[in-house]
């Protein structure tokens, strides 16, 4: 259910903007769709996991909260994070 310390540095690695870079809003959104990809496996076949389902629902809320600031804040990032993690509008 969780990502690995190594699967975790390769996001910040992969999204990273520079060296130093580990907590925009590029990589906590490339962060949080892999916990996300991770709880919808386990709630198909957990259908009554209600406590996995609310903290589900939470991380998609973060996630869509973040990156509805990228799309404010720069558009081309915005379409350039979605389709690299295809995810839907």
């Amino acid at each position: 259910m969780t990502i690995t310390k190594e699967r975790k540095a390769e996001l910040v690695k992969e999204y990273q903007d520079s060296d130093n870079d580990t907590g925009s809003p590029e990589v906590q959104i490339a962060i949080l769709t892999t916990r996300i990809n991770n709880l919808t496996e386990h709630m198909r076949s957990n259908k009554k996991d209600y406590s996995t389902r609310r903290g589900l629902l939470g991380m998609v809320s973060r996630r869509r909260r973040l990156l509805d600031y990228v799309r404010k804040v720069n558009p081309d990032r915005y379409l350039d994070i979605i389709g690299r993690l295809n995810i839907r509008k």
